[in-house]
């Protein structure tokens, strides 16, 4: 059977009884968990796709750990999800931004687990359980992605 949806709440209705989802604007031809030198700005830095601000990392950086604050960000909610697909249309006009999705409950690899922003409403990150190489860090984000589903050019419903 092939659906179209036409907004994000006729995603979230029609995948309402498998439960939450939780979502990621990404700029075309970027990957949805692990980001490349043109996903950041100039100051920030990245190690094997990994943005060092969105970790609690070792002192020699070979070792995410454990923070239930901070890990990849995602949208729960159409308001914070509009807002961050609007942060990424600015910073890269003309390129398409797609939103990539998984939900809540979906079978994470070992060590990943979703925990809700205490600050921010509709916010949560991917975080990790327990002290974890940046190498396997990488590979779980892949698998991650792989998981996850595609809406493309998701302007038009945002």
């Amino acid at each position: 059977m092939n659906l179209h949806f036409h907004t994000m709440d006729d995603l979230r209705e029609a995948i309402s009884d498998l439960g939450d989802i939780l979502a990621r604007p990404t700029r075309h031809l970027s990957h949805p968990t692990l980001y490349r030198r043109r996903d950041v700005g100039k100051n920030e830095k990245i190690i094997k796709g990994i943005r060092v601000k969105d970790w609690l990392l070792s002192d020699d950086q070979r070792w995410a750990l454990p923070h239930d604050q901070m890990g990849l960000s995602f949208s729960s909610n159409y308001k914070n999800l509009k807002k961050v697909y609007k942060l990424k249309e600015r910073h890269n006009p003309g390129s398409a931004t797609h939103v990539f999705w998984v939900l809540e409950e979906a079978d994470l690899p070992s060590g990943l687990k979703f925990e809700a922003d205490r600050d921010k409403k509709g916010h949560y990150f991917l975080t990790v359980t327990e002290p974890i190489l940046l190498e396997k860090l990488v590979e779980k984000l892949r698998a991650v992605a792989q998981r996850m589903s595609i809406i493309q050019n998701a302007g038009r419903l945002l």
